[in-house]
């Protein structure tokens, strides 16, 4: 197909919505919420066309567009797969639920607030469909400015330090990116990223990028130890920003590895494949522990993120089906998962303004139907059979298990120190006495709060009993992927020999 399409209908609408509210007056708040909303609802609606005319038995990209862009050699070209799909409605789904969570919480600069956001999903979206080398850049590094703005513009106390920090760490990796891509198109002659799935690169070539690469990606997701911008970020973050923060943006460094290093380098992916995992047990354990003894409920729910990554990580680099299988649902899933605790976190923030855990205490008693959405997210954040949180854990241990035992035996203890933080969180919070003065007038779950919790809810317990409709389509493409890295290893090894 050439020329424009759903594709580009579900990127860059968002955008037409953006440029829409920057014609309206200063004044026009109600207006710039109510077409931001409609604009992620038809982003949403668009998405869902995508995935419900997704080809599940066809292992190539799907939708493709494809125009004549800059020279020759370097296309506007667009497509999805059975990895990216998904994170496409990901993205479109959680965007209409930030729009709601910050219907009242922004009051200052309400048109410019919707405008970032809007712009931000048109970026992250392109991400996932992006097939030119040079449109996923742009696409990859253009998401650093609205997310720069809403932390520095509508964050807490310290929202310049965090945004600088976060902007600084996250270009920094994207540079040594960007060589890599240069690298690879004077190599190749393409920037095509189908025709790079195919093309050899040479095994001390892929060395060199594969590092260039994981530069960029282990800051994005964070692993450890470049993860310490991410903490930050949250705390001083608005809370539909740390949805976002937390719910898409750390899942492209996650992406990447899939798109990029295991397909494109697959010599350097298991080489390297023993750091990966070193440091991927490193965060499930370190930053579980440091969760323990957070006393800020942001800290606390970003430094659990970090431990989550771990195990995509992980399940990436055992190459084995279940393992990437595993990771991509737990991406997913964690997308859910983490929004909605970021969500919780900010209707209480609302009422009280204090995130100290300390604060809190019996909040059971004034708000019910809180607790209840509170423990189930915190259960799903756990892993707790019948919760999404579940599959993806189980499928990334089991792969890892396959790939070595003590990795699997490490990452294990990981689950245990979740449920330590996690329910230790939900005790000090939502039981006990009800002795705090602030809290005693406080109100339960409004009907606004409601209709932004329920899909969460729902999908959350859906997913975690019936996980088909997410594993179906992305099996062709996995058992793709893994299928071509066993080769590509095959290949080379039968290379070393002569």
């Amino acid at each position: 197909m050439t020329g424009f399409g759903v594709l580009s209908l579900v990127t860059f609408f968002p955008l037409a919505g953006a440029l829409f509210i920057a014609t309206l007056n200063k004044e026009a708040k109600g207006n710039a919420r109510w077409i931001a909303l409609y604009t992620t609802l038809f982003t949403f609606g668009v998405s869902l066309y995508i995935w419900a005319n997704f080809d599940k038995s066809a292992s190539g990209f799907q939708f493709v567009e494809e125009m004549e862009w800059l020279g020759g050699s370097i296309k506007y070209k667009m497509g999805v797969d059975g990895i990216s799909v998904l994170f496409v409605v990901l993205t479109a789904f959680l965007m209409p639920l930030c729009i709601i969570a910050s219907w009242e919480s922004i009051e200052d600069r309400v048109k410019e607030y919707m405008i970032a956001f809007l712009v931000l999903e048109t970026l992250m979206i392109g991400v996932f469909c992006a097939l030119d080398l040079l449109l996923f850049y742009l696409f990859f590094e253009g998401g650093l400015i609205p997310m720069f703005l809403i932390i520095g513009v509508w964050g807490g106390p310290r929202r310049v330090y965090a945004s600088f920090k976060f902007f600084l760490y996250t270009l920094l990796g994207s540079v040594l990116m960007l060589i890599a891509l240069m690298a690879m198109y004077w190599h190749a002659g393409t920037t095509d990223i189908p025709t790079l799935l195919t093309h050899n690169f040479p095994p001390d070539m892929q060395w060199w990028l594969w590092l260039a690469f994981f530069a960029s990606f282990a800051v994005k997701m964070p692993m450890w130890p470049v993860h310490t911008w991410l903490p930050d970020a949250h705390v001083e973050a608005p809370t539909a920003g740390s949805v976002i923060l937390a719910g898409i943006l750390l899942k492209m460094g996650g992406y990447g590895f899939l798109r990029f290093s295991l397909p494109m380098f697959p010599v350097a992916s298991q080489e390297f494949a023993p750091l990966v995992f070193t440091l991927s047990v490193v965060a499930i354990i370190y930053t579980s522990l440091v969760a323990l003894a957070q006393e800020d409920v942001k800290k606390l729910i970003a430094y659990s993120s970090v431990a989550h990554m771990g195990f995509v990580t992980m399940g990436i680099f055992t190459f084995t089906v279940q393992g990437v299988d595993g990771a991509i649902f737990q991406m997913l899933s964690h997308g859910l998962v983490s929004a909605a605790l970021f969500l919780c976190v900010g209707v209480v923030y609302d009422r009280v303004h204090t995130r100290e855990i300390a604060a809190y205490g019996g909040l059971v008693n004034r708000m019910p139907m809180y607790g209840f959405v509170f423990m189930v997210f915190t259960l799903a954040n756990v892993g707790l059979p019948g919760t999404s949180g579940f599959i993806g854990e189980f499928l990334t241990l089991l792969g890892a298990f396959k790939a070595n035992t003590w990795v699997a035996f490490l990452a294990t203890t990981g689950v245990v120190l979740s449920a330590a933080y996690a329910l230790y969180l939900y005790r000090r919070m939502i039981f006990g006495p009800l002795e705090k003065p602030a809290l005693r007038s406080i109100t339960d779950l409004g009907y606004r709060e409601v209709v932004v919790f329920t899909p969460l809810v729902l999908l959350v317990i859906f997913f975690g009993f019936y996980p088909a409709p997410l594993l179906d389509v992305t099996a062709v493409s996995v058992k793709k992927l893994v299928s071509n890295y066993e080769a590509a290893i095959k290949a080379a090894s039968a290379m070393s020999v002569r």
